[in-house]
């Protein structure tokens, strides 16, 4: 597990699986398949479904095969109207030890008691396998339950501000990059999806230290922009 406050590099990123949990804390629904059906389940903001998920080692010898499997699906979707916006699939797999009840019922009552298999990251850079101990110790990104309102705010309101990041893009952006839009935020920095007139590509523009919690984004941010506006002065955009 990484622990906040650790030292950033240009390279830091979360793990995958604080990459996850993460995923699991902002998800608005997801698909349930258990016994051969499949539904959703809605209004999961605000509530990370794990924190309903008593999720348990397997049982040694093969005795749970005869109980049913279970498999919980979210989609991690850009708030941002970018290309191709789904970012992420994470599938949790596991056997039921308790009837399936709906994890989004508000009371805290209903929970589910789960033998976990894996869980899965799925992103276009390729498929990770997660297990239980690894997943069970990792926390959440502070900024995930904010990342949309504060990647919308920024693109609605300071668009100027998204294209002043691009000074700090390496190699400098040319004349094939149609727009540029915010993609993703988390506690290392910002990724912008930079759109050409064939495909897209995304870059990482680390803060300079990591956050702890969503409380210091806004000064990690304006330090990205003091940043760019130094790089400006320097004659620095694309033409």
């Amino acid at each position: 597990m990484r622990l906040f406050g650790a030292p950033a590099t240009p390279a830091a990123r979360p793990t995958d699986a604080e990459r996850i949990r993460s995923i699991l804390t902002a998800a608005h629904s997801m698909n349930v398949v258990t016994d051969g059906l499949r539904s959703e389940v809605r209004h999961l903001d605000g509530s990370d479904p794990m924190g309903r998920l008593h999720l348990h080692p397997a049982e040694p010898g093969g005795e749970s095969e005869h109980r049913p499997a279970i498999r919980l699906e979210f989609t991690d979707v850009a708030p941002t109207p970018v290309r191709d916006r789904v970012r992420a699939r994470v599938t949790v797999l596991g056997r039921l030890l308790t009837p399936y009840t709906d994890l989004a019922d508000d009371s805290g009552v209903n929970s589910t008691c789960m033998e976990f298999d894996r869980a899965i990251l799925e992103t276009s850079e390729g498929r990770w396998h997660v297990g239980l101990e690894e997943l069970d110790s990792a926390c959440p990104d502070p900024l995930a339950p904010y990342e949309a309102g504060m990647l919308t705010h920024l693109l609605d309101d300071h668009h100027d501000l998204v294209t002043l990041l691009l000074r700090l893009v390496q190699p400098l952006p040319t004349s094939t990059v149609l727009r540029a839009l915010p993609v993703a935020m988390d506690r290392y920095g910002i990724t912008l999806r930079l759109e050409e007139r064939r495909g897209h590509r995304d870059v990482r523009l680390p803060f300079p230290s990591p956050l702890d919690d969503v409380e210091q984004a806004g000064t990690q941010i304006q330090a990205l922009f003091s940043t760019a506006r130094r790089n400006s002065h320097r004659n620095t955009l694309p033409a």
